[in-house]
């Protein structure tokens, strides 16, 4: 088959991805020079741990995709570092053994760590804290360097034509028509426009199930010593579906954020790029429209809160930025997913699991496409 993909983003290239390998042709489209959305303004964390049971079994998958894919594209920067979530009160350990001891716990890879357990595998972690969360399936790759890796795998094919610059304004029936007056004619179209609701995705979808998330990063100097595995903080149970339960409405009921954190809807994520910088983050806004500006308030707080878990001063801070994704707010849904007419399909919405979930998402479009 032919297949045109719209959009450069993890979900394009995911897309774009499974149907070479399936043996099809694919054009795809980016309006940019190259994705400049959430796909490369997030942490490249392959976040199994926080997934809902119902999303797990693809999690799984994704998070095992990614790793076939380094096995063929190095460049994309995957290694299965796991996770250390850092507990600082009773309430937040009670979490933990909470989720350990459910039925999906060991496949998660979950345990309860004490402090010199976790710190023998993490030893830069010398700061205070009570306990901490493993999760062995937790991995990362290099969210700025994947989608070029994985393109330059594609091309060398014969199948595969990425045209950067060029944006899609009209599909009519499997024709896809650009900003250049040129035409992509073909069996299937697959459009995959990220944060972009209106334009040409509201003229084939109508208005859809998905809200726009916005959040703010940041990246650090190298460190000069190695974070083996990505480290969260307790907050982070209130922003994930597999820690809902008992214990953490007890957590909620009982114990406030730091005024900072629930101004801004926080949680800690870090993870170290592999040029030995910190991926620190991250905030969650929801109510459009979104300030242009980044608030420096947020910044404070995760330095504050990062230096005081590693027991150091940070590097000198590299770059902040914003970045804004889309999430499907249709209940029980990995992603919006729909055939919007004979051969053109929507698929929007991972909310902030996209790198998470890309490969997996993919997948099961060329199988429901019969690719």
């Amino acid at each position: 088959m032919r297949i045109t993909v719209v959009g450069g983003g993890i979900l394009g290239t995911a897309h774009a991805w499974h149907a070479v390998r399936r043996g099809h042709q694919v054009v795809q489209l980016e309006r940019e020079a190259e994705a400049r959305g959430a796909t490369v303004r997030n942490f490249g964390l392959v976040w199994v741990s926080g997934r809902a049971a119902g999303e797990l079994a693809a999690s799984q998958r994704s998070r095992d995709l990614w790793e076939d894919i380094a096995g063929e594209v190095p460049g994309v920067g995957f290694r299965a570092c796991g996770s250390l979530t850092l507990l600082r009160s009773p309430r937040e350990v009670a979490v933990a053994e909470e989720v350990c001891a459910r039925a999906d716990g060991a496949e998660r890879g979950f345990r309860v760590l004490d402090p010199d357990e976790a710190r023998r595998i993490n030893p830069v972690l010398r700061g205070p804290f009570s306990a901490a969360l493993l999760c062995t399936r937790d991995g990362a790759v290099e969210s700025r360097q994947a989608l070029p890796a994985m393109r330059a795998a594609l091309a060398s094919t014969d199948r595969y034509t990425f045209l950067s610059g060029t944006e899609a304004r009209e599909v009519t029936g499997t024709r896809v028509l650009d900003d250049h007056g040129d035409s992509h004619d073909g069996d299937a179209v697959i459009v995959c426009a990220g944060a972009a609701h209106g334009g040409l995705v509201r003229t084939l979808a109508g208005d859809l199930p998905v809200r726009r998330v916005r959040l703010q990063m940041m990246q650090t100097e190298p460190l000069g010593e190695t974070l083996t595995t990505a480290i969260a903080d307790g907050d982070s149970f209130r922003y994930y579906p597999a820690f809902a339960g008992d214990a953490l409405n007890s957590l909620q009921d009982n114990e406030s954020q730091h005024p900072v954190a629930a101004e801004h809807r926080m949680q800690l994520l870090c993870v170290q790029r592999l040029h030995g910088g910190l991926t620190i983050g991250d905030t969650h806004e929801y109510a459009e429209p979104f300030p242009f500006d980044v608030t420096e308030a947020p910044y404070e707080y995760l330095t504050n809160l990062v230096e005081e878990l590693l027991g150091r001063p940070l590097p000198p801070i590299r770059q902040r930025w914003a970045g804004v994704y889309s999430q499907c707010v249709d209940p029980g849904q990995l992603v919006y997913r729909r055939q919007v007419s004979d051969g053109v399909w929507v698929v929007t919405g991972p909310g902030g699991r996209g790198m998470t979930l890309g490969p997996a998402i993919g997948e099961q479009t060329a199988d429901e496409m019969g690719l």
